[in-house]
């Protein structure tokens, strides 16, 4: 199986083409920052977003990495566990047992650095990790 597992970016464009650009704009840059940190990610589309996880290790939840979910007024970067990843800038929202996410309305005042180190941790966290004394 090949190493690189995302979609081709015309065909993201195309499911993105009719979302305001400013919003297109915060996905495709997330989906830069996923494949920075996470070269082989497999990327599912979906009438929601797109997921990312570590293929080798299990499925979307086992060995989730993140999700761009699209939403009418903003882009939601949730983190199926997130509530087990370092957060100093008490950017995650949420009240699940697990799950948080970041709401982006605006590319211009995404905070682009903690993101990339959310999803960097996230795609570095083993969910087993916790069923360990």
């Amino acid at each position: 199986m090949s190493q690189y597992r995302m979609r081709p970016t015309k065909e993201i464009e195309l499911c993105l083409q009719y979302m305001p650009a400013e919003l297109r704009d915060i996905v495709l840059e997330l989906r830069s920052l996923v494949v920075s940190v996470a070269p082989t990610a497999t990327e599912v589309v979906h009438h929601k977003g797109f997921t990312y996880y570590h293929e080798d290790r299990g499925g979307p939840v086992s060995a989730g990495i993140c999700q761009i979910r699209l939403q009418s007024d903003h882009i939601r970067l949730a983190f199926v566990h997130g509530a087990f990843l370092p957060d100093p800038r008490g950017l995650l929202e949420g009240n699940q047992k697990a799950m948080r996410y970041v709401k982006l309305y605006s590319y211009d005042r995404a905070p682009w650095d903690d993101l990339k180190a959310l999803i960097t941790a996230s795609a570095q966290f083993d969910p087993r990790s916790l069923n360990q004394p």
